[in-house]
């Protein structure tokens, strides 16, 4: 959770380098001030420390565009300092401290080491030679490396901890993209597959009314009993029409709609049926079995039904055909259904050269469960459509 002097810092950036560096003075300051009272025979008053200092504190100002030089000029500041005879505490090294933290921060690993063994050279080997009171060699040799290291240890953690919140931030980002553009994907592929199915629904039951009712048309003056059958069977087609839309519509309710359609998707099973109710038409229809009959995963038996009732579809509306032979070629692993038609009739029609969407469709479908299909004329004339699907998903 960012906290409220965390945004202001963040608002701020100048405002808090200023508050930074008046404390860091403070504490070359009151370094200075401890030295001098220790030690009156330093080479230098009170006054040459504040000024050392102010310098290097100033020069604090410019860490993020230049950090490398902002190290080298506390560096030299600190080093002087030491060379006139103030001993090298953390208070005087402020300054050199606050440098290389902010240097490991917004440059390399390399960097901040090298800088940081160039510093803790300097240092060292200043409080070595210019030592003139005998001060213990673990002061001048271990105390400045040590207070060195520490802010380059310091501000590599910093900047590591950094990146690593901006990866994992980074990589949120990317996943929360990636959910939305698979969420508009999957929304495009449920609309492919509903607007596939009313396609179906629709083209299906209308081309086949409207050949009972032409047919029917056609005979109510000679042949009334048999177009009294037709408009029966006309009824019972627009009634599964209406049963079938209202199924597929139902897949736009929400999943707790208690007036969510519960009929199971048409399959193989219903070809029968399909083939009664395009006879009624004037088309016949031939259901022909080769190889040993397999249950079908439910998705591609929902496909091969959808298949075979476009392809028949098509036959009524393009191909005026008077018979069609539905062959189901069964394998251990694979269906393969053949739709052809005599192309006969008073007035043949070709085939749509576009395809429409019905061709769309079926391709569609095989594709989405692994499956193909083909179209072209048939070897003895009319048209025909083969399909080859998997047994199983």
């Amino acid at each position: 959770m960012i906290t409220s002097w965390q945004r202001y810092a963040k608002d701020h950036p100048r405002v808090v380098d200023v508050v930074v560096i008046v404390q860091l003075h403070a504490a070359v300051v009151l370094g200075s001030a401890f030295t001098t009272a220790a030690d009156s025979r330093t080479n230098g008053s009170l006054g040459l420390g504040v000024l050392l200092g102010g310098i290097a504190c100033v020069a604090l100002l410019w860490h993020r565009s230049h950090p490398r030089t902002v190290v080298a000029v506390t560096a030299i500041c600190g080093n002087t300092a030491g060379a006139v005879g103030y001993l090298l505490t953390p208070l005087l090294l402020a300054p050199v401290m606050a440098a290389l933290y902010w240097l490991a921060v917004h440059t390399d690993r390399r960097t901040a080491r090298v800088h940081c063994l160039a510093v803790t050279a300097l240092l060292v080997a200043t409080a070595m030679l210019f030592d003139r009171y005998g001060h213990p060699l673990a002061l001048k040799t271990i105390g400045p490396a040590a207070w060195v290291v520490l802010p380059i240890a310091w501000g590599t953690a910093s900047r590591l901890r950094s990146a690593y919140l901006e990866a994992v931030q980074a990589r949120a980002e990317h996943a929360e993209r990636t959910r939305e553009e698979e969420a508009r994907h999957r929304v495009a592929e449920e609309r492919m597959r509903i607007a596939r199915e009313l396609h179906d629904v629709v083209a299906h039951h209308m081309a086949l009314a409207n050949a009972l009712a032409g047919t029917a048309a056609h005979l109510a003056a000679s042949r009334p009993e048999q177009t009294e059958r037709i408009l029966a069977n006309l009824v019972g087609t627009t009634s599964t029409a209406l049963r079938e839309l209202k199924a597929t519509v139902g897949l736009l309710r929400r999943p707790d709609d208690s007036e969510a359609p519960l009929e199971p998707a048409p399959g193989l099973g219903r070809l029968t049926e399909l083939a009664t109710a395009f006879a009624s038409a004037g088309l016949k229809v031939d259901i022909v079995t080769e190889g040993e009959q397999q249950p079908l995963s439910p998705g591609v038996d929902l496909t091969a039904f959808r298949i075979v009732q476009e392809a028949l579809t098509n036959v009524t509306k393009h191909a005026a055909a008077r018979a069609a032979q539905v062959t189901l070629a069964y394998t251990h692993d694979r269906l393969t259904i053949t739709v052809t038609d005599d192309g006969s009739g008073d007035t043949p029609v070709a085939p749509s050269p576009s395809g429409g969407f019905g061709l769309i469709g079926m391709r569609e479908r095989a594709h989405s469960v692994g499956g193909r299909v083909r179209t072209g004329p048939g070897p003895e004339g009319g048209f025909s459509v083969t399909a080859e699907l998997p047994i199983h998903l």
